[in-house]
Order: structure tokens, then C-alpha cells, then sequence
């Protein structure tokens, strides 16, 4: 509960730029003890800077790019990817496509002869693999604009259903301790698809290393294949490369 609340109480600072102790308490119901004790909290971490009153948005902030913007970053370096991802794509596979750039660009690559089930909840990729003659389905929940993705509560519990060949799995974040995402809701997502695969492939341009977001995703452990690029930090591929995790340079 608490990572929910400072979880949108982030979301709220990006969107407005400020946020009052009032207008936390009346939006999630909590005391002003409550109030302070998540902005210290978030204000150790980078997120924000209290001012009297309330908190302010940090002008330099860990938060998730836009959607356009990300998709024209890097895009040699995540076509490059996708290729070699879709290689792991079998005839009367189970996928789970997670939501993002790069598995939006294995959506693309994906050879419409071979007869997948496909589980997403990026509503983008969705239609791709549909127009793929691709088997989608989608969990319930709610929709987040920009994104186009579907999480939240409905989207874990649908999720818990099913079993998945593979999973192919985005990332805010890459360090040595883990994977990290920039929405809460997102995050649990994706932990509880890692826990029902098979097979976890974590697709990662050179840019998501080193970056620690505020929600963890799972251990480097929990991971089979990482599939990057010539530019990621070498110090960092050899700690998953000790922890099990096949590494693959596209």
C-alpha cells in the first residue's frame, strides 16, 4: 500500500510540478504524519524536494521517458535486438510480449508462420501480432495513455492464470542488484509474468544499465537471456553472466 501511494504521489509531481500535504491526506486518506514520512521518504530518493507545505518536483527526476521519445532512441541498437529475440520464437509457442519499444519492434519481426498464443497487455503490440494472424490475448485493467498498457490489480490477478513459454520483458532499469521499472503497477506486472515462464529473455538497450528506478522488478537471478547491445557495461554483463544468465550481444 505505502509503495502504491508513493508510487502515484510521483505521478501526480510529474503531471503538476507540485503537490500539497492536503491534497495527499484528501486524495489517499492518510494523516499528516503519514504525509511526511512518504515525502521524506521520496525525497531521499530523488524524487522530489519538500518545501513548506508540501513537495515540489526535483527539476532533474528518475522518471520514465515518454513513449516517442524512447521509441526514436537507440532504434539501430533495438532493431539489432529484436532480430536476435525473435530467433527464441518457436511454432505453438506461448509468449507473453511485455510493453515497450524494443518488444514492440519483436511484435514487428515476428514471423506470421508460426502459430504463437500471444499474452500482452500493450495494447500496440497487440494489434501488431493480431495483424500477425497471432492468437492475443490480453489481461483485464487500466489502460495508461501514452504507454497504451493495460495493469493494476485486474491485470496481476488475470495473469496469475497463466502459464507462458517465454516471456519477453522490458526494462526501466538494469543494475547489479536487479531490474527496476518506473511504475509500480507495471512492475508487479511483470514480476508475476517472470514467476509463470518458462523462459524470462529480458530485451535491453546499452541505456537501461545502470539505471536504479524506484520499483523492483525481480533479482538478475530470476533471469535466463539477456539480449543487448555491443555498448552495454561489461561489468555489469559479467555479474549476470555469474548469476546464470545467458547473455546474448546482438
Amino acid at each position: 500500500m505505502n509503495q502504491d501511494r508513493r508510487s502515484q504521489i510521483v505521478e501526480i509531481l510529474n503531471k503538476n510540478g507540485t503537490i500539497s500535504n492536503g491534497e495527499i491526506m484528501q486524495t489517499f486518506g492518510v494523516s499528516i504524519e503519514t504525509v511526511r514520512r512518504d515525502l521524506a521518504f521520496l525525497e531521499e530518493r530523488g524524487y522530489l524536494e519538500r518545501v513548506y507545505g508540501g513537495a515540489v518536483k526535483k527539476k532533474f527526476m528518475n522518471t520514465e521517458p515518454t513513449y516517442i521519445s524512447r521509441e526514436k532512441e537507440n532504434y539501430s541498437e533495438k532493431e539489432k535486438i529484436a532480430k536476435e529475440a525473435e530467433k527464441f520464437i518457436c511454432d505453438k509457442d506461448t509468449v507473453f510480449f511485455d510493453l515497450g519499444t524494443t518488444v514492440q519492434l519483436l511484435a514487428d519481426k515476428v514471423n506470421p508462420n508460426k502459430e504463437i498464443t500471444a499474452f500482452t497487455n500493450a495494447l500496440r503490440t497487440a494489434i501488431t501480432l493480431c495483424d500477425k494472424g497471432a492468437k492475443v490475448v490480453m489481461p483485464a485493467g487500466e489502460l495508461r495513455g501514452g504507454e497504451y498498457a493495460l495493469s493494476g490489480t485486474a491485470s496481476e490477478q488475470s495473469m496469475q492464470n497463466f502459464n507462458v513459454d517465454k516471456a519477453f520483458i522490458g526494462v526501466g532499469g538494469i543494475t547489479e542488484n536487479g531490474l527496476t521499472d518506473f511504475i509500480m503497477s507495471e512492475a508487479r506486472l511483470r514480476a508475476q509474468v517472470i514467476k509463470n515462464a518458462n523462459k524470462v529473455i529480458v530485451l535491453a538497450d546499452f541505456s537501461k544499465f545502470g539505471i536504479r528506478a524506484m520499483c523492483n522488478v525481480c533479482k538478475l537471478e530470476d533471469i535466463d537471456v539477456l539480449i543487448t547491445d555491443s555498448k552495454a557495461p561489461q561489468e555489469i554483463i559479467k555479474t549476470m553472466e555469474k548469476k546464470g544468465v545467458q547473455v546474448i550481444i546482438a
